[in-house]
């Protein structure tokens, strides 16, 4: 038996003891897990350092703020987020308990990605235990120093058995994908996600698959540019332009493409000096690799700023690239790199023409001070997410599901929509054996008259106040005696 069937089965094992459902236990998972990330912050800061390049202060900043915020949340909302939900009746079932019951699904299998290796590994798993899961943890293997710390701290915090973590490479992917699982939750490229969901089909297994893609970002000619390209800017370079909502490539009117490269170019100076290599909070490629694949995507556009590189250090200055053309290598698959395309287009039309012939974007980032144009964008296009004069704060929302559309991917997260995504919503009718007499028009022999009665009770909307539920709780207890004194006499 392989180390990953092991640990599958150990969590299975694990999860059939119960310990998992009660809510108590879940909350003291979810209290111990806070006190890894206030404990245990200078480790995990440090193995971010030499992954990513990241500062201590950006570590925690794009890491473990926003996870702590996660667990926090699940902490004080989990009662009600697992208490039995109450639905709409119809008059056949107005007499009867009827609900959605939330329960954990089972044991769920966690991929995580590289370049947030905390916040999009942990994340998914903070929803995992509060729904009552057993959970099998994968960091990511690029991510060398910080899969490290996390399969060395996470099983002293929470229970071992319940949440293991399986670390290596694609060799021990594949291995547990070979497992059954009750969920998948992988976040990372389109292609790896067609092999998740092929291997998750063949035990009809549901998938959360959390992509990336390109998306575009539409400046309008009329909105503050200077403010806008800041944003953008932030937007694009965090992370070094890894993070899968970054702004991919900008569509802007050409009269004011040159402002927008001087804005763009203001704010990176403002951001990481004159000097990015040496600034602390501009980070680097994640490896060697990758360094080359962006590189070849600067060979046929026109660099307006930027372009600097040193492969020893896997360090690609901000970039900005200017008169790009569709066809251009940089527009053929998702950049996730310093690399900023701009894409000049006539107007509107043109811009949302351009993105409805791509594949759905995770974002959708528009520029603009005009209701019009919102309306627009937000009417004529389809993405993940929207978001109107900002970059990626949408992520920090957990009142929002997080999540994509098409290409981009499918199901979401973040704060209840974690919980929903990982639970089994059961239906749940309790109906008492009295007044047998109202189904009577359900059985055979089966009349006109029946079939009145049932169109009746089934198709009659059920909208009454207080007053009215009584009172026609009280006529339906007379008929259903009436029904009952004919049944039996």
């Amino acid at each position: 038996m392989s180390r990953e069937q092991k640990a599958v089965d150990r969590a299975r094992k694990a999860f059939e003891t119960g310990r998992s459902k009660s809510l108590e236990y879940r909350i003291q998972q979810l209290q111990n897990l806070q006190c890894l990330f206030t404990e245990r912050q200078k480790e995990i800061a440090d193995a971010i350092k030499k992954d990513l390049n990241k500062s201590e202060v950006g570590a925690q900043l794009y890491e473990t703020l926003g996870l702590e915020g996660e667990i926090g949340l699940a902490i004080r909302k989990l009662k009600e987020w697992a208490a039995p939900r109450p639905v709409q009746k119809n008059l056949l079932t107005i007499s009867d308990t009827v609900y959605i019951r939330p329960e954990p699904l089972g044991v769920v299998l966690i991929i995580g990605a590289w370049n947030y290796p905390w916040a999009v590994t942990i994340q998914p798993l903070v929803g995992a235990i509060a729904a009552g899961n057993a959970a099998v943890v994968k960091p990511s293997e690029v991510c060398v120093h910080t899969a490290k710390v996390m399969e060395d701290l996470l099983p002293l915090y929470i229970d071992k058995e319940l949440y293991p973590v399986v670390n290596g490479g694609v060799p021990e992917t594949q291995e547990l994908l070979r497992q059954r699982f009750d969920h998948i939750f992988y976040t990372g490229n389109c292609t790896v996600g067609k092999v998740i969901m092929e291997a998750a089909a063949k035990n009809l297994t549901p998938v959360t698959l959390e992509l990336g893609g390109k998306s575009p970002c539409y400046i309008d000619k009329d909105c503050d540019i200077s403010v806008a390209c800041r944003r953008i800017t932030w937007g694009k370079y965090t992370n070094c332009g890894q993070t899968c909502i970054a702004p991919d490539y900008i569509l802007c009117e050409p009269s004011i493409q040159n402002r927008v490269i001087e804005e763009v170019k203001k704010a990176i100076k403002d951001f990481y000096t004159d000097a990015p290599k040496t600034c602390p909070d501009y980070g680097r490629i994640i490896n060697q690799r990758h360094f080359k694949r962006i590189l070849a995507m600067l060979e046929d556009s026109a660099i307006a700023v930027g372009g600097d590189n040193d492969e020893s250090d896997c360090f690609i200055a901000p970039t900005v690239l200017k008169d790009v053309k569709p066809e251009a290598k940089v527009m053929q698959d998702e950049i996730f790199g310093p690399l900023l395309p701009i894409l000049p287009v006539s107007g509107l039309d043109e811009a949302i023409k351009f993105i409805n012939r791509r594949e759905k974007p995770l974002a959708l980032y528009v520029f603009t001070q005009d209701k019009k144009v919102i309306k627009r964008m937000t009417e004529e296009t389809s993405s993940g997410a929207l978001l109107v004069n900002d970059c990626l704060v949408h992520f920090s929302v957990s009142s929002l599901p997080f999540g994509g559309v098409g290409n981009s991917g499918m199901g979401c997260y973040h704060g209840k929509f974690s919980f929903d995504q990982l639970s089994h919503m059961r239906s749940c009718l309790i109906k008492q054996l009295k007044m047998e007499g109202m189904n009577d028009m359900r059985y055979p022999p089966h009349t006109m008259k029946k079939l009145g009665w049932a169109r009746f009770f089934i198709l009659k909307p059920l909208d009454l106040g207080w007053m009215g539920r009584m009172a026609l709780l009280a006529m339906l207890v007379v008929a259903a005696a009436v029904a009952l004194q004919r049944f039996l006499f």
